[in-house]
């Protein structure tokens, strides 16, 4: 669970170092005190979108730090290890975003992805909005809910993929009918210029050593000719190289036999007298093998004029004409299979059999969670002066789309008639909001994240039902790590502790700040939520017995 956050620099904090407890804690203050910039700041700790807007004003950068504990999250302390990072049993999250809006995120001090924090934070917080009570209203939110409820989003996820997979099918399927007289013309177009060039039976290192051999065949007279001038220079005339340098050799090494500073260029002419002999005998080998062969120089130039010819046909150079071939071949291995209507008919039938089965058991499971979510969340709103609802969520069949074989609906009876209809027709914005909460209670009891956050749920409810909501948050405090940020003082006090939210003006800048609050500080901060302005003895004592009421509630 959340154990601290530290803030520098973000939107009108400052400096703020913050640790956290166990249950229920509630985070209040004065309107536009900046109370919902803490849950701002975690969020974006947990990878939500960053941009420039949220460094202070006059700053290079905004850093935000939350340390969790994970003893007790071995799928955490897995998802570390997979992704080669310290998993011990605390877990640092760090973002750091810069005033040009480039941010910078590392998980145990070391660098991370912020997809790596939005999948680490998957496990860790459930962020609930003030405006939850609005996405409610949409389709697509409403199944989301029911299948996170219901464990089945990686079921889902399948479903939509085996739905894409059906979809191409049918496709590729509808193309190969529509053109299957354009795709007979282009195979056979294929298959003649394909044969043609496997007939050549050309490749790149053919064509190398046709150069180089055409080379060496029309120029042989002259290589001929080129080696015998070379032999008679250095062996074969009477003043040969060869003959100078062996006397020289010789002379010199008896030279060296009187004087032995003579010796280094007596070895010096040796090494040359060696390496000349070699020189000779590789142009006498040399001069064996070239001759004059006017038939394979024919033979060679029959066969580069076939090769330039094929190359010119297809407007590309010779090397490049076992590529197209190539690529002719693959062209005509998926035309092959484009045009092979039953093949394509069976693929797509049993890609719809592979999606249906999917999608059966998809709907099988939400059919069973939707009549066990029903039940529990009328009970709650039972609880939340809704008494004359009833909460149902409707499944209604459809052909098939990517998210399965059934539309998800979400309905009230009770509340404009007995007949169930859609939330978005029936329900007024307090009962929406009431709604919106009873749906968040049960699907956070049954989440397995160690914390939760409510930020502004409770707005549209007052009087004895926000007392209500109190206690279910108390509730849930006793399971889970809870915070709220509420404006309601009968739901802070039934918080475990609390944190009080203020604005002031330092050296000419207006920062937020946040203050815990013990038990005087408490009954002061709510009572100036009871009474406003002016907090008088009797909004104290108000206070005081709302608090009372927590802690007598507590003891019963």
């Amino acid at each position: 669970m959340l154990r601290h956050l530290s803030i520098r620099d973000f939107v009108i904090v400052d400096r703020l170092e913050l640790d956290f407890a166990d249950g229920f804690g509630a985070l209040t203050g004065e309107t536009g005190a900046g109370k919902s910039i803490l849950i701002d700041a975690l969020a974006l700790a947990l990878g939500e979108r960053a941009d420039a807007g949220v460094v202070r004003a006059g700053r290079d950068k905004a850093e935000i730090s939350a340390g969790f504990e994970i003893v007790n999250l071995p799928a955490v302390r897995s998802w570390l290890t997979a992704n080669d990072l310290d998993a011990d049993d605390e877990l640092l999250l760090r973002r750091v975003v810069d005033a040009g809006g480039r941010s910078r995120a590392y998980i145990n001090g070391s660098p991370a992805t912020v997809q790596q924090l939005r999948e680490v934070g998957e496990w860790l917080v459930d962020i609930h909005g003030q405006h939850a009570h609005q996405s409610l209203l949409r389709a697509d939110a409403q199944r989301a809910l029911l299948d996170a409820h219901a464990g089945l989003l990686p079921l889902a996820a399948e479903v939509a993929a085996d739905f894409r997979v059906w979809r191409a099918a049918e496709q590729a399927l509808a193309e190969a009918g529509a053109g299957a007289e354009a795709v007979q013309r282009e195979r056979e177009q294929l298959e003649w210029q394909a044969r043609e060039l496997e007939s050549l039976a050309f490749s790149t290192a053919e064509w190398e050593e046709l150069e180089l051999e055409h080379r060496r065949l029309g120029h042989a007279a002259s290589l001929m000719e080129g080696v015998q001038f070379a032999l008679a220079v250095l062996a074969d005339d009477d003043a040969a190289c060869e003959r100078q340098v062996d006397s020289v050799a010789g002379r010199l090494a008896t030279l060296a036999e009187y004087d032995p500073a003579l010796g280094e260029v007596a070895a010096l002419v040796q090494s040359v007298q060696a390496e000349l002999a070699d020189a000779v005998s590789t142009l006498r080998r040399y001069g064996d093998r070239v001759d004059l062969d006017p038939a394979r120089l024919a033979e060679v130039e029959r066969r580069l004029e076939a090769v330039l010819a094929a190359a010119r046909k297809y407007r590309v150079q010779p090397p490049e004409l076992p590529g197209l071939l190539d690529g002719w071949q693959q062209r005509l291995a998926t035309l092959a299979a484009v045009s092979d209507l039953e093949s394509l008919a069976a693929a797509a039938a049993g890609a719809q059999v592979e999606y249906r089965a999917r999608a059966e058991r998809l709907g099988a499971g939400r059919r069973q969670t939707a009549a066990e979510m029903s039940a529990a969340v009328s009970a709650v709103m039972r609880q939340l002066a809704l008494s004359s609802g009833r909460f149902e969520v409707a499944l209604v069949p459809i052909d098939g789309a990517a998210y399965g074989l059934e539309q998800v609906e979400f309905r009230i009876a009770g509340l404009a008639g007995n007949e169930a209809r859609p939330l978005a027709k029936v329900a007024s914005g307090g009962e929406l909001s009431r709604i919106s909460l009873a749906i968040q209670v049960l699907t956070s009891r049954s989440a397995s994240v160690p914390t939760l956050i409510f930020d502004e749920v409770d707005v549209g409810i007052g009087g004895g039902v926000a007392e209500i909501v109190g206690r279910l948050l108390h509730e849930l405090g006793g399971e889970r790590q809870v915070l709220c940020v509420t404006h309601l003082p009968q739901v802070a006090a039934q918080a475990d502790w609390q944190w009080q939210v203020s604005k002031a003006q330092r050296d000419g800048v207006t920062l937020s700040a946040i203050q815990p609050l013990d038990a005087a500080g408490r009954v002061q901060e709510i009572a100036r939520m009871l009474g406003g302005v002016d907090i008088t003895e009797i909004t104290r004592q108000h206070a005081s017995e709302l608090l009372g009421a927590r802690i007598a509630g507590q003891a019963g």
